[in-house]
């Protein structure tokens, strides 16, 4: 559904792939790192392999303390100049994590990469819940995930070439080209949707009761915590891929375009559901995708205890396309669920949906990740657990709700 009187004037493609190549700032902050996280390890002297993981940690640990600062920001200044702000903490994050020797060093440039990055995060969701509500936010944020989706998959493939050309460094340098591009690309092209008469002041006690009041909001509060504990497996997912891949099942190299066919799922996903939302509504697709990945991983355990070894390969990239696609669906839905009653506050709303649910998922990811024993068992229990406890919370939020579980 539209609001009335829209802002923007930029053609709808253009304004779909501007907002998603924002939003894959994110992806291609954690996504291209990946490959190189053997040679970030073994350059800056980590003892313990499982370690590595903590480069892709701390982008989501800034992410998660960043939103709560720019959601408000660009409800007060405007959603362009909270872009602009965060992607200048994002490029001397980047400049750090180029420049490091030391293992701490880049954990602080990547946190402050992750703060930069919750403004590209942040932003393009107040943007677009500017203009759009319900079902049709549903759809727009889908047909962004989309395009979004072809940074995960080539993202690998970028960072390894960047390795092979030059060095891990390298990949840093790439970040901040596109920062810059993405910078030139709002101010000449993007309106600010944010009217004057709209705007709240920046303040410690409007962010205090703009926090306290999505906290009180049951089923802001309740998606919000949702998604967050959905969320932790998948992030341990983000962190574990390559050892899982490349060590584990001995791809080597190849791992990438495996990792880009599981990215690939979440596309589909993706698409999917930017079809079948407006028919069957966020929170059935929601039930239906949670329910099935805690199916799948059932099996997926069953199949583990009976061959009493490590699953092959395929049977393993199968209950990953399967559970992804899942997640595809959920990621849409379930911010747009949150987001719905957050019209009014839409910046700071965003900033404290994004910055709750990633604040819980950082440390389920973190414990699942540090688990990993050259075993996948740790990240299916994860998966298991984790989305029983989600489907658990969805039915606390709807207690209330006005919109049928099963219907438009």
């Amino acid at each position: 559904m539209k609001l009335p009187n829209p802002v923007h004037r930029l053609p709808f493609i253009e304004f779909i792939t501007l907002m998603a190549l924002t939003t894959s700032l994110v992806a291609l902050s954690i996504d291209a790192m990946i490959p190189a996280l053997p040679d970030i390890g073994q350059a800056l002297n980590v003892e313990d392999s499982n370690d590595n993981q903590l480069v892709i940690a701390m982008v989501f640990l800034g992410m998660a303390v960043g939103q709560i600062f720019f959601g408000p920001f660009s409800d007060s200044y405007g959603r362009k100049p909270s872009l602009y702000l965060s992607l200048a903490v994002f490029v001397v994050g980047c400049l750090l994590s180029a420049t490091a020797t030391n293992f701490t060093v880049m954990l602080v440039g990547r946190l402050l990469q992750g703060i930069g990055a919750s403004g590209p995060r942040v932003v393009p969701m107040a943007l677009i819940r500017d203009e759009y509500e319900g079902r049709g936010m549903a759809r727009i944020m889908s047909l962004i995930m989309m395009v979004f989706i072809l940074v995960p998959m080539l993202a690998p493939m970028f960072g390894q070439l960047i390795v092979y050309l030059s060095n891990w460094r390298g990949i840093f340098y790439s970040f901040l080209l596109m920062a810059m591009m993405l910078s030139l690309w709002f101010a000449f092209r993007q309106p600010e949707t944010l009217a004057p008469e709209k705007r709240k002041p920046f303040t410690l006690k409007v962010i205090l009761n703009g926090i306290k009041e999505v906290l009180k909001t049951r089923k802001a509060f309740g998606y919000t915590l949702s998604v967050g504990v959905a969320s932790g497996p998948f992030l341990a997912y983000l962190s574990t891929a390559q050892p899982i891949l490349e060590e584990q099942y001995g791809l080597g190299a190849t791992f990438t375009i495996y990792f880009a066919v599981l990215a690939l799922s979440i596309g589909i996903a993706s698409f999917v559901n930017s079809k079948m939302v407006i028919k069957y509504g966020m929170r059935f697709l929601s039930h239906y995708a949670l329910t099935v990945i805690i199916v799948i991983s059932v099996l997926f355990l069953l199949l583990m205890f009976f061959m009493r070894s490590e699953p092959p390969l395929m049977f393993f990239m199968g209950y990953l396309i399967i559970t992804l696609f899942s997640m595809g669906i959920i990621f849409g839905n379930m911010n747009a669920l949150a987001m719905e009653p957050l019209g009014h506050i839409a910046g700071l709303g965003a900033a404290v949906v994004g910055s709750l649910s990633t604040l819980i998922s950082v440390p389920i990811g973190i414990v699942i990740g540090q688990a990993y024993q050259q075993s996948v068992m740790p990240l299916v229990v994860g998966f298991l657990l984790c989305t029983l406890i989600a489907l658990a919370l969805m039915f606390w939020a709807e207690k209330g709700a006005t919109e049928p579980v099963s219907g438009s």
